[in-house]
C-alpha cells in the first residue's frame, strides 16, 4: 500500500488515540519521513508572537573539538496542543558569544523551527575553539531566550589532566521536585551524562502527584498515558518546564541516552510490556523517538526514521576518555520468564541472547580496539554488575538487567579485554539507588580480580523521598561482596577522572516531595589507573 506524502503528512502529526490501528496508519507514522518544508511555504512572521516563546529553555549538547548542538522549543503556550503556534515555520536568530554579556560575539544567524519538528531547534555548530566554553541564546522578535553556557571537547589529540561530569536518570515528575538539578547547575562541570528516564510515560495528576501543588492545576490532558505523538510533545512541555532542569540545560552541555519510560515500561527491542498488537506498539515507539528527538540536544545522525533512531554514538575528550553511549532497549532480546526477579536458568542464559545486538556490540568492541584513551567509560541504562537480592541458595536477579543477559554480559568483557582495555568504567541508572561496585568475570570467588568499575547514578526523584538505607540494604550488602555502596536517597553522582585515579562523588538529597532540600556528599570512592575496581576515597 502507498501512501501520498499529504496523507504521511497528516498521519505523523494528527493519528488518534485508537487501540488497534490499520496497517495503512501504522506505515504512516512509522516509516513516514515526514521532512520539514515539505507542507507549509508561508513563514509565521516574528511580529505575531505576543508570548513568550521560550517556556522551555535552551539546552546543549554532544559536544565535539570545535563543536557542539545548541538546542530551544519555540512555545508561547507549551500546555496546549501545538504550543499555540500555527502549523508553519518561523525563523529564529541565534547568537554564540565568548562572554555572559554577549560583548564578544563569536557566531551569530539565524534558523528555521519547523512545524513538522514542533518548532524545535537543533542547531549544530562548528568552525568553534577547542576546549573552549561559550554562552548562547536564541531570539524571535523582540523576545529573547535565558542565556546558556556551554563547552566544546578538547581536541582529539590534547594532552587534558582532568574532566568532570556527573551522572543523573530518572526523573519521575509526579514523584517530587526536581530539586537535584538546581544543585546540578552549580557545580563546575564540564557535561552531563543523562542515562535514561527523562520522561514517564504515566499520568500526572492536576496536583502534580507527590509534589501536590496548591498553587497552580495542571491541565487534565497530562493525567493519561502517553500514547501518541501529540502525547509525548505535551509531556516533554510539562518536564521541561521545570525551572529545576531548566536551570541545569542552560548550565551545562548534556549527552543524554534512553532507557524505557521514555516510551513504555520495560519494553524490549519490538516487544512491548503488554500483549498490544506489535503494528499498534511501533507506532507508539515511532511517536516517542520522534518526540524524543524533538526535544533533546541531539545531532541530525540521531533523527528518527519511523520507528527506528541510532542512539548509541562515540565522544572523546582528548587523549584522557571515550565515551560509548550505548542503547540497550532498541535491539535487546525480550525479558526472560517474563521479566521481573527469578533465577538464572537455561531461558536466561541462552548464549544467543543480546542486550545491545549484534551491530551495537560489534560497534563498542571495535571502538574499544581503536582507543587510545586511558579511561573508556560507557555510560548506559541500568545495573551492569551481578546484583543478587538474597545472600542465600535461592537468590533472583533482575530480567531487566545485564543479569538477564549473562552471555550478552560476558561478550562485551571478552570483548574489553581482547581490546586491551585497562581502565573500563561503566556508568547506570535505572535503580533509583546509587551503587559503587567491582565489575568481575566470577563474583562469588572471593579473590577474583576486577575487570571494571561501574557507578550508578540514584534518580533525580523517582521513587520519592527514598531512605539512606533501603529494607533490602542488609541482604543486597550481604549477597553482593562486590558491592562497596548501596543508597537510596535522591540526587546525582559527580566523577572527576584524571591522570591517575578516577573519583566518584555520590551526591544525595533528604527530601523531593516538597521543594527546597540541601544537598550533601554521602559517600566518595576512587579507582586507580592500571588497577580496576572501586575502594572508599
Amino acid at each position: 500500500m502507498t501512501l501520498p506524502s499529504s496523507a504521511l503528512r497528516t498521519a505523523a502529526g494528527h493519528i488518534g488515540r485508537r487501540r488497534f490501528l490499520t496497517a495503512g496508519a501504522t506505515a504512516a507514522l512509522a516509516f513516514a519521513v515526514d521532512l520539514p518544508g515539505s507542507a507549509h511555504a508561508v513563514e509565521l512572521k516574528a511580529k505575531e508572537i505576543t508570548e513568550n516563546p521560550f517556556t522551555l529553555g535552551v539546552a546543549s549538547g554532544d559536544p565535539q573539538p570545535g563543536s557542539v548542538v545548541l538546542w530551544t522549543r519555540i512555545a508561547p503556550r507549551p500546555y496546549e496542543p501545538g504550543s499555540g503556534l500555527p502549523r508553519a515555520p518561523l525563523s529564529v536568530g541565534w547568537e554564540v558569544a565568548h562572554d555572559e554579556l554577549f560583548t564578544r560575539v563569536a557566531q551569530s544567524g539565524t534558523v528555521i523551527a519547523d512545524p513538522e519538528f514542533d518548532h524545535s531547534v537543533h542547531l549544530e555548530l562548528n568552525g568553534l575553539e577547542n576546549d573552549w566554553v561559550y554562552y548562547f541564546r536564541f531570539r524571535v522578535g523582540e523576545w529573547i531566550s535565558p542565556v546558556g553556557r556551554t563547552r566544546t571537547a578538547p581536541a582529539l589529540s590534547a594532552d587534558i589532566r582532568e574532566l568532570r561530569l556527573a551522572a543523573v536518570s530518572c526523573q519521575a515528575y509526579y514523584d517530587g521536585y526536581f530539586t537535584a538539578y538546581r544543585h546540578l547547575a552549580e557545580e563546575d562541570l564540564d557535561v552531563v551524562f543523562h542515562l535514561g528516564d527523562y520522561l514517564y510515560e504515566y499520568a500526572v495528576t492536576g496536583v502534580g502527584g507527590y509534589r501536590n501543588y496548591t498553587d497552580r492545576q495542571l491541565p487534565a490532558l497530562f493525567n493519561r498515558e502517553t500514547l501518541t505523538l501529540e502525547d509525548y510533545r505535551l509531556r516533554y512541555a510539562l518536564y521541561k518546564s521545570d525551572p529545576d532542569l531548566m536551570a541545569a540545560h542552560a548550565a551545562h552541555p548534556f549527552v543524554l541516552t534512553w532507557d524505557d519510560h521514555e516510551t513504555e515500561n520495560n519494553y524490549a527491542g519490538e516487544d512491548p510490556e503488554n500483549s498490544v498488537p506489535s503494528e499498534e506498539f511501533l507506532l507508539r515507539r515511532a511517536a516517542a523517538y520522534r518526540a524524543y528527538w524533538e526535544n533533546q540536544p541531539l545531532r541530525t545522525p540521531q533523527l528518527p526514521v519511523g520507528a527506528d533512531m541510532q542512539l548509541y554514538r562515540r565522544l572523546h575528550f582528548g587523549q584522557l576518555a571515550q565515551f560509548d553511549v550505548l542503547d540497550t532497549r532498541q535491539y535487546r532480546s525480550d525479558q526472560a520468564y517474563g521479566d521481573g526477579w527469578h533465577a538464572p536458568g537455561p531461558e536466561s542464559d541462552d548464549p544467543s541472547r543480546t542486550m545491545t545486538g549484534a551491530t551495537q556490540e560489534r560497534w563498542l568492541i571495535d571502538g574499544w580496539r581503536d582507543s587510545s584513551a586511558l579511561w573508556n567509560v560507557v555510560p548506559q541504562q541500568v545495573p551492569f554488575a551481578e546484583r543478587r537480592d538474597r545472600p542465600t541458595a535461592d537468590y533472583l536477579v533482575s530480567m531487566d538487567d545485564w543479569d538477564g543477559y549473562p552471555a550478552s554480559r560476558n561478550r562485551i568483557l571478552d570483548g574489553a579485554e581482547a581490546a586491551g582495555v585497562e581502565n573500563l568504567m561503566v556508568l547506570s541508572g535505572d535503580a533509583h539507588r546509587a551503587h559503587a561496585c567491582d565489575i568481575k568475570r566470577d563474583y562469588q570467588a572471593p579473590d577474583a580480580r576486577a575487570v571494571g568499575a561501574e557507578i550508578v547514578a540514584t534518580s533525580v526523584s523517582s521513587g520519592r523521598d527514598g531512605a539512606d538505607q533501603p529494607a533490602n540494604w542488609n541482604d543486597l550488602m550481604l549477597a553482593n561482596p562486590h558491592l562497596k555502596f548501596y543508597n537510596g536517597r535522591r540526587g546525582y553522582t559527580t566523577v572527576t577522572l584524571g591522570t591517575r585515579q578516577a573519583r566518584a562523588d555520590f551526591k544525595t538529597l533528604s527530601h523531593v516531595t516538597t521543594p527546597g532540600s540541601p544537598i550533601a556528599t554521602t559517600a566518595s570512592f576512587v579507582t586507580e589507573v592500571g588497577s580496576p575496581g572501586i575502594t572508599p576515597a
